[in-house]
């Protein structure tokens, strides 16, 4: 199978790859990139775990093509750290209200997080559980990471 040549932009930095066509876009940013925060659950986007922000919108890195990402802009769980690698506000909130557990599902609920607090800086609950209604987590009954987004929010609103 002939690989294709791709362009996209990961994390603010440009990445021009020779991929085969059929290549997830989860085993591409893991096994290529080396990013290993976006995580594989289902592998039939069920889960949420494999969340990736695909030009601002949270789309499941596993059911999307390496190819079809080209050039687009792509966050993962690893691009919301600050510039110096520390973790952001958002990542911040989530260990100070404990809102991950086992951590599987926590680079997902970080980005569908993300992309609400994007737009809405001040989301209500309801607005917090449909964002990450998408996402399932096993070992928490969600009160955590949705305390975890309203500090977040807080924070956020309060750093201006």
């Amino acid at each position: 199978m002939h690989k294709r040549e791709i362009s996209l932009t990961v994390n603010g930095k440009v990445h021009e790859l020779a991929v085969e066509p059929r290549l997830s876009l989860s085993d591409m940013l893991r096994d290529e990139l080396r990013l290993s925060g976006t995580h594989i659950g289902c592998e039939h986007g069920v889960c949420g775990a494999c969340s990736i922000l695909l030009d601002g919108v949270p789309v499941r890195s596993c059911l999307m093509l390496a190819v079809q990402a080209d050039g687009h802009e792509i966050t993962t769980v690893e691009g919301l750290s600050n510039e110096d690698r520390s973790p952001g506000i958002l990542q911040e909130a989530f260990q100070d209200a404990h809102g991950m557990q086992c951590g599987y599902c926590t680079p997902g609920m970080l980005i569908s997080a993300q992309a609400l607090l994007t737009a809405n800086a001040d989301p209500s609950l309801e607005e917090i559980k449909d964002a990450i209604g998408g996402n399932l987590c096993r070992c928490t009954g969600y009160t955590q990471i949705i305390e975890s987004i309203q500090l977040a929010a807080s924070r956020l609103r309060e750093a201006g």
